[in-house]
């Protein structure tokens, strides 16, 4: 499912630079395919959830806070670290325009992933070639208060025992917390423009895999047949003028907050028979090699091909910005940045612990499992249709 929300995302920033999305409803299926972004995020909210679901299931203690943190930054960082470097070295000699990124403060700001907590985000901190990694930032906020939600739920909300249907109330009130926040964003100067990328206007993405987390419990089971279809209804459904327009300007609030809930039931309707069970073709599909294989170096993919696509496009292929050819660019930015996002995950991957027991002999230990980490196209800015 990774590896697929990755190719989804690519190609809509990709379908961006070539000047697709002026293409009508066609242009509009290409914008909205940065849905790539919720799959990331209910994948996050399933994936990480589910340890203390299945503790307060089985009554068993709670996972290590200290252990999840640490899990959690030896994933993330070392890779985009060495990314963000190299980003800001290349772009030191390359240049198609304003990058206001590109600075010492710039650089301070995207190594502490705190680029968007500003007032004019666009035009402050942005980067031509770390302007996915804004969603990073939301991630990492989620991984920072998933341990305070979980006990909140848990141990307050649930007082300490397995109450599955009073859980799932309490993840609605979180999930309600996103149109909320769109709605002070947008009517009132509290908070920073750029404040309508910030978790909260995504706690409903994640809160769709918590949900699945918990139904998973229950023992629920959704149908790939019942499923599948319902999200591609819904997504040709957020193609339309509903979700808002795609050109840059205005966008009223309703459109802004039904967007987002549409892209929440997408993200959460594709991930539900993989984890549910019932994902018969779909799940196979996803489950073969190839896939697999792509889903295990996504978050590498998701790191590399911005700046990959921008120095192909400005440098190797020389177009004008919102021309050329649409299957072109895309693949020749796969061409780049699947070696390239392969190595950088070969380099960073953890390694292997001997673990002696006694003087015996010793057994190898299973690397950390790489928990996805989304990324996405570009941000969402509350009061603008720009998808970029």
């Amino acid at each position: 499912m990774r590896g697929l929300a990755a190719l989804l995302v690519l190609a809509t920033h990709a379908a961006f630079a070539t000047g697709k999305l002026s293409h009508g409803y066609v242009g509009a299926v290409y914008a909205r395919l940065e849905v790539g972004v919720a799959i990331f995020f209910v994948l996050s909210g399933y994936l990480l959830f589910r340890p203390w679901v299945r503790a307060a299931a089985t009554d068993l203690s709670m996972p290590s806070v200290r252990q999840y943190a640490r899990r959690r930054i030896r994933r993330i960082m070392p890779g985009y670290l060495i990314t963000v470097v190299a980003v800001f070295v290349a772009f030191s000699f390359y240049s198609a325009g304003p990058n206001p990124g590109q600075s010492w403060a710039g650089l301070l700001r995207y190594v502490t992933l705190t680029q968007i907590y500003t007032d004019n985000y666009l035009i402050t901190y942005l980067h031509t070639g770390l302007s996915q990694t804004w969603s990073l930032a939301v991630e990492v906020s989620f991984y920072a208060v998933l341990p305070l939600l979980a006990y909140l739920l848990l141990t307050v909300h649930c007082r300490g025992r397995w109450q599955p249907t009073r859980l799932l109330a309490g993840l609605a009130v979180i999930a309600g917390v996103s149109p909320l926040w769109l709605v002070v964003v947008t009517t009132t100067d509290w908070l920073p423009n750029s404040a309508g990328m910030w978790l909260p206007a995504h706690l409903v993405w994640f809160a769709g895999g918590m949900m699945l987390a918990t139904l998973q419990s229950m023992e629920v089971r959704c149908p790939a047949a019942l499923a599948i279809p319902s999200a591609a209804i819904l997504y040709l459904v957020v193609c339309t003028p509903i979700a808002g327009a795609i050109t840059m300007g205005p966008v009223r609030l309703w459109e802004t907050i039904a967007k987002n809930l549409l892209y929440a039931g997408i993200g959460t309707l594709v991930v539900a028979p993989l984890v549910l069970g019932g994902g018969g073709w779909f799940e196979r599909v996803l489950g073969s090699r190839p896939m697999v294989w792509l889903g295990d170096i996504s978050y590498e993919i998701f790191l590399l091909h911005v700046p990959v696509m921008a120095l192909t496009f400005g440098v190797i292929l020389d177009w004008p910005l919102f021309t050329g050819s649409l299957p072109g660019l895309v693949g020749l930015t796969l061409a780049v940045t699947i070696p390239l996002a392969y190595m950088l995950r070969r380099l960073t991957e953890p390694r292997r612990n001997i673990n002696r027991q006694g003087s015996s002999g010793s057994e190898w230990q299973r690397p950390i499992p790489p928990e996805h980490v989304p990324f996405v196209p570009t941000p969402v800015v509350v009061g603008s249709s720009a998808p970029h």
